[in-house]
């Protein structure tokens, strides 16, 4: 089987049962992180399974923890700065407001996206980002801002625009297997250098198309590899091989 690194899971939460086997599936995986819960939860299964890799942080479509809870994270992601590969899940939550469903003001969410931001130039790592549409706008002000140059936009959807200044940036993307029925993925898979891009799951999150009724499993990224393949108009072993590459020199999970 080809090489391959899914860049982007929340194997936290799977079941136990379940994760030896998802494991098996690729070369190795960056599991992202959605509190302070998480992130321990995904630090205790990187020391059981040396595949995969923890990323540590905040997922933004919740309510914002309070002062004492973001220090507390905080403070814990110091002491473990050697264990994790990217901070991240973090971002803003464009679902939430979609839905009217902001608790916080949405400049707390920048606040609290900017800390983060800042916690990564510190430690020196890549962040892992969730923002989509106009709110890649302000996360892409942030970045520049604080002289950010990895970062990685998973699942990423953005306007011809957008797209345009995460590749001056030199910013990744990374590509679920939606991209099997989604023309908007498509096209984005179409416009986008392809030494910029990498592969995720976001599982256990589900998918349509061929996946409907299935489990969200690291084997189904053969797949999106296959259509980008198709897209880009190269030979598969290339895409293969390229795609690891970024991946693997981007969360350096030698």
């Amino acid at each position: 089987m080809r090489k391959i690194i899914d860049t982007h899971i929340h194997l936290d939460r799977y079941k136990d049962r379940e994760i030896s086997e998802i494991v098996s599936e690729v070369d190795a995986l960056v599991s992202v992180s959605m509190n302070l819960e998480s992130c321990k939860r995904n630090l205790s299964l990187a020391k059981i399974h040396p595949s995969i890799r923890p990323a540590f942080g905040w997922h933004p479509e919740q309510e914002i923890p309070s002062d004492d809870q973001l220090a507390q994270l905080f403070s814990w992601i110091h002491t473990k700065k050697d264990e994790t590969v990217a901070i991240g899940e973090i971002g803003l939550p464009y679902y939430l407001r979609k839905k009217n469903k902001l608790v916080q003001s949405y400049a707390q969410y920048i606040e609290v996206l900017e800390s983060f931001i800042k916690l990564a130039v510190q430690l020196d790592k890549p962040v892992v980002l969730h923002a989509v549409y106009d709110d890649a706008h302000i996360v892409c002000d942030l970045l520049e801002k604080h002289t950010v140059k990895n970062a990685h936009f998973h699942w990423f959807k953005g306007e011809k625009k957008l797209l345009e200044r995460l590749k001056t940036n030199r910013y990744h993307i990374s590509v679920t297997p939606d991209l099997l029925y989604e023309e908007e993925i498509q096209e984005i898979v179409q416009g986008f250098p392809l030494d910029l891009m990498m592969v995720e799951t976001d599982g256990p999150w589900s998918f349509k198309g061929p996946f409907v009724g299935k489990q969200t499993r690291p084997r189904m990224l053969h797949s999106t590899i296959g259509e980008i393949s198709q897209i880009k108009e190269m030979e598969l072993d290339d895409v293969y091989k390229l795609i690891y590459i970024n991946s693997n020199d981007f969360y350096i999970v030698k």
